[in-house]
C-alpha cells in the first residue's frame, strides 16, 4: 500500500515539475513566481512520496525479518528509492525544477519495472545470509542513483543543445543517439505495460524441460523441469513441450523455438522476454512518434529553452561525481570483501562481476575526460546518457540474458 501511494505521489510531483516549467506561458506577468511556487509543490510531493516509500521499505524489511533487497522485485524498488533520495539531494543543491521533469521518470520507470516481478517475501538463499548483503547492496544501488540524475541532466543537455532540425551529417548522428535513448526509456514502459495488460487477461501458458541430474546415491535421474510464461511465447524453450497455452491472436503454439545454444527452460523464457521489450518497445514509440508527427526529441526540446545549459552540465557532473566513490566502495570493495568470505575468492570473472568491472571503469573513464582533458558540454553529457544504460544493462540485460553466480536475483 504504501508503495502505491509513493508511486502516484512520484507521479503527481512529475505533473507538478512539468507545470512549472510550461506553466510559465500561463502567468507571463510573473513567470519566475510561478515556476517557484510549482516548484516548491513538486518537491513537497516528492518528499511525501519518499517517506512513504521509506515506509514501505521499513516494514516490508519488519514483516520479511531481512533487508528487503535479495530478489529483483526488492532491489529495483529500493533502487527507486534511493533515485528519489538522490535527486531530493541534489535539487537542494541547484534548486532546478526542470530536473524534476527527467529524474522522476526515471525513478518511476524503474518502480513501474521492479512490479513485473514476483512480489512475495522469501527467505533468504545461504548465499544471502550475511551483513556483507545489507552494505554491498545498499551502497552499490546509491551509487547507480546518482548516476541515474546524471543521466537525466545529460538527457536534459542533449535534448537542450543538439539541432533538430539541422540536415548536416553530424547533427543527423547526434539526434539519432538521444532517439534511440528515448527508445530505450520506451521499450521499458512499454514492457510493464505489457505484462499488466496479459497479467489483467490472466494469460498463461507453460513448458517444460527434461533435467539430468545425479542424485546423492550416484544414479542419474531426468525429470521435467517447468516454466511458467507470462507473455505469449514467441520463442518456447529448446526442445520444451508445451503443457498448457491459452490462445493469443489465434496461435496455440509457439511459432519459434530458442537456438540449440540457449539450452534450458528458463532461457527460453529469457529470450521470449527480450523480444517481448523490444516488439512493445517498437509498438509504443510508433504509436508515440504517430501523435507528436515528429521525432519525440525534436518534440521535448522546446521544454529546455531558456534553461542554463552549463548549469545542466555541472548538476550531471556533480551528481557523477558524487555516486562514483560510493559505488566503488558498494559494487567493487565491499563486493570483493564479501565474495572472499562465501566463495573464497576476491574476483571469478562471474558475469555481473565484469560488468560491475566495466561500469566502473567507464565512468572513471568518464571522470578522466572531464577533469585532465576538458570534456564538458556535449561530450561529458553523451558520456553520462551512455554510462547510464551500461548500469540498467548491467542490472537487467545480464540477468535476463547471461546465467552466472547472481542469477538468484533474476527473473
Amino acid at each position: 500500500m504504501f508503495l502505491l501511494i509513493a508511486f502516484i505521489v512520484y507521479n503527481a510531483a512529475f505533473l507538478s515539475f512539468v507545470i512549472a516549467i510550461l506553466g510559465k506561458k500561463w502567468n507571463k506577468e510573473d513567470p519566475e513566481a510561478h515556476t517557484r511556487k510549482w516548484g516548491n509543490i513538486a518537491i513537497g510531493l516528492s518528499i511525501v512520496g519518499f517517506l512513504g516509500h521509506i515506509s514501505f521499505f521499513f516494514l516490508r524489511w519488519a514483516e520479511g525479518g531481512h533487508i528487503p533487497i535479495s530478489n529483483m522485485y526488492e532491489f529495483m524498488t529500493f533502487l527507486g528509492m534511493m533515485i528519489m533520495f538522490a535527486f531530493i539531494i541534489v535539487y537542494f543543491i541547484y534548486r532546478a525544477p526542470v530536473l524534476g521533469a527527467f529524474a522522476l521518470p526515471v525513478g518511476i520507470i524503474i518502480i513501474a519495472y521492479a512490479s513485473v516481478f514476483p512480489k512475495e517475501i522469501q527467505p533468504l538463499i545461504p548465499a544471502l545470509q550475511s551483513y556483507w548483503l545489507k552494505i554491498h547492496v545498499t551502497t552499490a544501488a546509491t551509487g547507480e542513483a546518482f548516476f541515474a540524475v546524471g543521466f537525466a541532466a545529460g538527457l536534459m543537455y542533449l535534448l537542450r543543445s543538439v539541432n533538430f532540425k539541422s540536415k548536416e551529417a553530424a547533427d543527423r548522428k547526434e539526434q539519432r543517439g538521444v532517439e534511440f535513448t528515448l527508445f530505450f526509456l520506451v521499450m521499458i514502459v512499454a514492457f510493464v505495460v505489457s505484462i499488466f495488460g496479459f497479467n489483467a487477461t490472466g494469460y498463461h501458458a507453460k513448458f517444460a524441460n527434461d533435467v539430468t541430474y545425479t542424485d546423492k546415491e550416484g544414479i542419474v535421474q531426468t525429470v521435467k523441469q517447468p516454466v511458467d510464461y507470462v507473455l505469449p511465447p514467441i520463442f518456447k524453450p529448446y526442445e520444451g513441450e508445451q503443457l498448457d497455452m491459452k490462445p493469443f491472436l489465434g496461435m496455440t503454439e509457439a511459432p519459434f523455438e530458442a537456438p540449440s545454444w540457449m539450452k534450458g527452460a528458463n532461457a527460453g523464457r529469457k529470450l521470449n522476454t527480450v523480444v517481448w521489450s523490444v516488439l512493445s518497445g517498437l509498438i509504443l514509440y510508433g504509436l508515440l512518434r504517430l501523435i507528436a508527427r515528429k521525432p519525440l526529441g525534436m518534440m521535448l526540446s522546446p521544454m529546455l529553452n531558456g534553461i542554463d545549459g552549463e548549469d545542466i552540465d555541472e548538476i550531471s557532473y556533480r551528481a557523477i561525481a558524487i555516486g562514483y566513490p560510493i559505488f566503488t566502495l558498494g559494487a567493487l570493495i565491499f563486493a570483493m570483501i564479501w565474495a572472499a568470505e562465501a566463495w573464497g575468492r576476491f574476483w571469478g570473472w562471474d558475469p555481473k562481476e565484469v560488468w560491475a568491472l566495466i561500469t566502473w571503469l567507464y565512468y572513471a573513464a568518464y571522470l578522466h575526460f572531464r577533469l585532465s582533458k576538458g570534456w564538458q558540454g556535449k561530450k561529458s553529457a553523451w558520456l553520462a546518457v551512455i554510462g547510464f544504460m551500461v548500469v540498467m544493462f548491467t542490472l537487467i540485460g545480464v540477468n535476463l540474458v547471461i546465467a552466472g553466480l547472481h542469477s538468484y536475483s533474476g527473473v
